[in-house]
């Protein structure tokens, strides 16, 4: 595999040489993401496959373009989980488009995000050099953590060759159950529960209904359920649901009206903002599909605490991200010209400027 490494990095330097953009690209399942997609591909797949995994010690290692439904197979056959719950988004998601992409799922609010069991990376910088960050236990990060720096990043500081996981078992057990909730009970609900000892792992609010899953101990799931009362929905019927959610595969998503994400404070009101809206993570994330312009409900976010991301559309001239505070964005440059001099991985894909 150190073959497939130089290679990578003598495209690196002839494309810093020659100012030639390069765009990272995996599985694309995610290339509808962010900024418009520019530059010669440099494809990860082929420097896949599982390095390490101890069980034992709940850390994973694997390259770049392993496939992540064959590393979420691998822990399944151990009992054990990516705890963030990551969208694939298509059958050909990897795992350094999960990295750097920086999604989760509906179990986020619970166990953390991406970033949060990032251990280390492997990856080559704009230079071409290759550079590793962080390790294999939690605590081994002295100074600044660039390992969790990559998450999120869209392939705008380097190209990951390899991630170092942690890892969590499985739920003994999970039920899931359905209440009729006007849109402010629900929000009201989701709080008041979150400020009690149950085992909530996921909750997602959208036509009327909240789904919530609890997880965790057989008895405790059992308790949580005479507690919470709702609907019990069949185990094969909520593993379904919550995977709609999670694959954006849900009835919610289907409409060709812009898809927003919004993360603003869980105890946030209903947002008064025209379209069909749809609440995750206790409150504090809200899929919104709106033609609404990119102002009004950036504006709307910002006064709840939060932030707006343009998440699926065909037209991103509004920006996708929200835009910077100046001294925010100064540490972005500074960061792409310390890990990409030349400017060359993913131009455009975070921010225009960089």
């Amino acid at each position: 595999m150190q073959d497939i490494v130089q290679q990578f990095s003598e495209t690196i330097r002839s494309a810093a040489t020659g100012k030639i953009s390069l765009r990272i690209r995996g599985g694309g399942s995610k290339d509808f993401y962010g900024g418009k997609l520019q530059g010669e591909i440099l494809d990860t797949r082929q420097y896949a496959g599982i390095v390490q995994y101890e069980p034992t010690e709940l850390v994973i290692t694997a390259r770049a373009g392993t496939p992540l439904a064959e590393i979420e197979a691998a822990l399944k056959e151990r009992g054990q989980m990516l705890a963030f719950e990551p969208p694939h988004f298509g059958d050909h998601a990897t795992l350094g488009g999960c990295i750097a992409a920086g999604l989760c799922g509906p179990r986020r609010a619970a166990t953390g995000a991406a970033r949060d069991f990032m251990l280390g990376v492997r990856m080559l910088d704009g230079r071409g050099n290759d550079l590793r960050f962080g390790g294999q236990v939690m605590k081994n990060v002295a100074g600044y953590d660039v390992s969790r720096l990559m998450v999120g990043s869209l392939g705008t500081l380097g190209l990951i060759l390899e991630v170092s996981l942690k890892v969590l078992p499985l739920p003994l057990a999970e039920a899931t159950l359905r209440f009729k909730f006007p849109e402010d009970k629900a929000i009201q609900m989701l709080n008041q529960w979150a400020g009690r000892p149950l085992p909530i792992s996921a909750s997602a609010y959208t036509g009327g209904e909240l789904g919530v899953r609890l997880s965790g101990a057989a008895a405790a799931v059992e308790a949580a359920c005479k507690k919470l009362g709702g609907v019990r929905i069949d185990d094969a019927q909520a593993e379904q649901f919550w995977i709609g959610i999670r694959e954006q595969t849900d009835p919610f998503f289907r409409s060709a009206a812009p898809l927003w994400r919004l993360s603003v404070k869980s105890t946030t009101p209903p947002l008064k903002l025209p379209g069909g809206q749809l609440i995750e993570w206790g409150g504090a994330l809200r899929w919104l599909k709106s033609d609404a312009d990119a102002k009004t409900i950036r504006d709307a976010a910002v006064s709840a605490g939060g932030h707006a991301t343009l998440f699926r559309v065909s037209d991103k001239s509004a920006g996708v991200f929200q835009p910077l505070m100046p001294a925010v964005l100064k540490v972005h440059k500074q960061l792409k010209q310390t890990f990409d001099p030349a400017g060359i991985f993913n131009r455009g894909r975070l921010y225009p400027e960089f």
